[in-house]
């Protein structure tokens, strides 16, 4: 099973401009989500998607490959099926291009959740990750909840707290493996009410009866999304304190 890493990057971000570019310890963040992501096994090749030649650029002169694409996709889903229209791969792998501590672990893991499915149920078209919600998170919107069936299957993401009164559900990770042709057929879906309601792209895939696998994983309090400014100094305050950040142990 032959597998690419897709990055999807772009210059234009509400509450932190420019940040694919926001330099994190001498590089930009873009360069080190790219190299974290080499790290991860089982990997063919990690691409950076993007609209902007200055990512395409700094990508590239870090000895990284960058692939242009069209500005108007609504969403990273619709930029890595771009790319993927291209690729001889059986896998692709959506990692958000605002992680510069991206576990290469949790790679591998979306990767397994592809083929984790119980003996005589077909493989899901799509895996992703969840972690235990940390205290105070479960009614934050900022922070998307998923709760999955007893083989790990999702069966809703909130931003609302879910399961109602509980602190039962978990903390859902922005990480994604597709197989290519389920990728690309998701990219040419209309966009569901659920969706809309939500905000979350991935409902998509429920609404239209597809499965998502959920791999659990640990909480990595290195996985820092930049999102915001404050984001921005945590991640370099981070950096400052730890200057090789952690990973786990690999064994080749």
């Amino acid at each position: 099973m032959s597998v690419v890493v897709i990055i999807p990057a772009r210059l234009g971000s509400s509450r932190l401009p420019a940040k694919a570019l926001a330099d994190i310890g001498g590089k930009p963040m873009v360069v080190r989500v790219l190299e974290r992501a080499r790290q991860a096994r089982g990997v063919a090749e990690v691409l950076v998607a993007t609209d902007d030649e200055a990512i395409r650029d700094a990508v590239e002169g870090a000895g990284g490959r960058a692939l242009m694409t069209a500005a108007h996709h609504p969403s990273g889903t619709d930029r890595i099926a771009e790319v993927a229209r291209g690729l001889d791969a059986d896998v692709i792998v959506n990692v958000q291009g605002d992680l510069p501590f991206l576990d290469p672990g949790y790679v591998e893991a979306a990767v397994g959740a592809l083929e984790s499915a119980p003996a005589g149920v077909p493989p899901a078209a799509m895996g992703t990750l969840a972690t235990p919600l940390r205290a105070g998170e479960m009614t934050r919107p900022q922070v998307v909840k998923v709760v999955c069936d007893r083989e790990g299957r999702a069966l809703y993401f909130s931003r609302s707290p879910i399961p109602s009164g509980t602190e039962q559900g978990l903390r859902h990770i922005g990480l994604y493996a597709y197989r290519r042709g389920f990728l690309l057929e998701l990219a040419g879906l209309e966009p569901t009410p659920l969706e809309k309601s939500e905000r979350l792209e991935q409902l998509r895939v429920l609404e239209n009866g597809y499965r998502i696998q959920v791999a659990p994983v640990e909480a990595r309090e290195s996985m820092i999304e930049v999102d915001t400014p404050e984001d921005l100094e945590r991640v370099r305050q981070w950096l400052t304190e730890r200057p090789e950040s952690p990973v786990r142990e690999r064994d080749g």
